[in-house]
């Protein structure tokens, strides 16, 4: 049996309307009355105007039909006993995408005001740290979602743990990325020559080689970018509703998507991709002998260093044709369609997966607005 507190937690619980009308049959029976969300399932039979009139609203909106005595009149009693079923109110209802986005190489998004944010979304208060907040929220994971693909902008990096000795694991300067993988690369790269040409291969066999590795890495990384983007970090649909997901969801990516341009968190934590790169990396010297897996490696990483830092300039820097082509496409996955554009630093795999989104022509005037 639920206790007070129980009852007090569920209804603390942020819904959408888009999943309370999910729940209109006799079994699963929601609606909502002044914002908030009941669940009527077990009250159905006891109705006296019978369960055919709630049935008729279920999954919708109350608030009026209950106010209207021709419809059918409530005395206050009646309200009392409604608030025994409540189980949460709606969240801030707003379009997670905007179709009408555009890049433009003169775009940039206005500061959030985070007092009015958090007045109308409730969501997350921009000037406490984040992560806590995540974890200790009651958001239904729709809302969730939905809000974290709504950017926010600030003039600082975010806050996420609050005490600096975390902190610090969480915010990584654009350089440090090929400070500490290109020597990585360059070591296995060596390595794979080395263990050829010790086993009686010239040196000229053993770089060509090498080389050819190299060139296989460098394409399986583009694979590897792409699937993990859309496979990992955006793993929304079968992402577990509860905090603890949702706080994973957000470190992982999701503050990405919620604060687009902090400058800290654009390349990922070196202990972050140390933990990614590890599985892959047993795969292949399980998969190959250890001087083809070392040249495969090699050129992954250094695709990979590629795709940390242009990522970073996509989101900071003014660039040539092609990759400024890529700017526009990559900030029209953050601001336009999160589930489509998950290719960085090409659209190739888009193309071949069926991800591609179709940009509006330049000429035409961009209508976003990113004040919040």
């Amino acid at each position: 049996m639920a206790t007070a507190a129980d009852r007090a937690t569920k209804r603390t619980r942020i819904y959408l309307r888009s999943e309370v009308e999910k729940h209109n049959t006799a079994k699963d029976c929601w609606v909502v009355h002044n914002n908030r969300v009941y669940d009527v399932s077990q009250f159905l039979e006891d109705h006296p105007g019978g369960d055919d009139l709630i049935l008729n609203w279920a999954g919708k909106d109350i608030t009026e039909v209950m106010q209207d005595p021709i419809e059918h009149s409530h005395s206050d009693s009646a309200y009392q006993v409604l608030d025994e079923y409540q189980i949460g109110r709606l969240g801030q209802e707003e379009c997670i995408t905007n179709p009408d986005f555009e890049f433009t190489d003169d775009w940039h998004p206005d500061d959030t005001d985070n007092v009015k944010d958090w007045e109308r979304n409730q969501f997350l208060d921009l000037n406490r740290p984040l992560i806590m907040q995540v974890w200790n929220s009651d958001f239904s994971k729709a809302f969730y979602l939905q809000q974290v693909h709504q950017p926010r902008h600030l003039p600082r990096p975010a806050r996420l743990f609050g005490p600096w000795y975390l902190e610090i694991f969480t915010m990584t300067s654009w350089y440090v990325v090929p400070l500490i993988w290109l020597p990585v690369a360059g070591y296995l790269l060596r390595q794979s020559i080395i263990q050829q040409t010790a086993a009686g291969l010239s040196t000229s066999t053993a770089l060509s080689r090498s080389g050819a590795c190299f060139l296989v890495g460098n394409v399986i990384w583009t694979f590897l970018e792409y699937t993990m983007h859309r496979f990992l970090f955006h793993i929304d649909e079968h992402l577990p509703d509860r905090p603890f997901f949702l706080m994973l969801h957000f470190l992982l990516h999701g503050i990405h998507h919620y604060i687009p341009m902090d400058r800290m968190r654009l390349v990922m934590p070196p202990l972050l991709f140390f933990a990614l790169q590890t599985p892959f990396t047993k795969l292949a010297h399980k998969l190959f002998p250890a001087w083809m897996a070392n040249g495969i490696i090699s050129g992954a990483f250094v695709f990979y260093v590629a795709y940390d830092v242009m990522h970073y300039a996509l989101h900071h820097t003014k660039l040539p044709e092609y990759v400024r082509k890529q700017k526009s496409y990559h900030m029209e996955h953050h601001y336009k369609e999160p589930e489509l554009g998950f290719g960085v630093t090409s659209p190739f795999w888009d193309r071949v997966f069926g991800t591609t989104f179709v940009s509006r022509p330049k000429d035409a005037p961009p209508k976003l607005s990113a004040k919040a």
